[in-house]
């Protein structure tokens, strides 16, 4: 088997298809805390379908030093390529080349502040059904977030939460 280079792979945007966000909070695997998470998936709607996007979205990732399969503590590394605002009921998750902006649930901004993080997932794993806009149930959330593909195929951060400063 052989891999072509992400840096031999040019990024176009519209490879990635429609890119979105979704919160929610929980208890973490193997603690009692509230924990906010977030996670970004595509429709799998680019130009070159499902395949397409999830090569974007791994060929973003990895010009961003967050490979697919990996962890990594952005709460350890001031510079980390991934960077988490929350403010005025927002999440706003920039990295290279991409930025998103979400709602956020009170639920959610409770358990950022109480923890001072969020676990940030980003998924090269098509998600046709959740489209922006429209409401997504407890139980498909819990399928396809909690699904061992979409965890597999995807990056994990812990992310600082950062507020503007007045």
């Amino acid at each position: 088997m052989t891999s072509t280079s992400s840096e031999n792979r040019p990024f176009h945007p519209a490879d990635l298809g429609t890119l979105s966000v979704i919160p929610w909070s929980g208890e973490a695997p193997g603690t009692q805390t509230e924990t906010p998470f977030l996670m970004a998936y595509s429709l799998g709607d680019g130009p070159h379908g499902r395949e397409g996007t999830a090569l974007a979205i791994r060929t973003v990732l990895e010009k961003a030093g967050i490979p697919v399969g990996s962890f990594q503590d952005g709460t350890q590394h001031p510079s980390f390529p991934v960077q988490l605002l929350v403010e005025g009921g927002q999440a706003v998750v920039t990295m290279p080349h991409l930025k998103a902006q979400c709602p956020v649930p009170h639920e959610w901004l409770a358990a950022a502040d109480a923890c001072g993080h969020a676990y940030f997932v980003v998924t090269t794993r098509a998600w046709t059904e959740a489209v922006p806009g429209r409401p997504v149930t407890e139980e498909a959330l819990t399928q396809f977030a909690g699904d061992a593909n979409t965890l597999e195929y995807a990056a994990h951060c812990l992310l600082p939460v950062r507020k503007l400063r007045f």
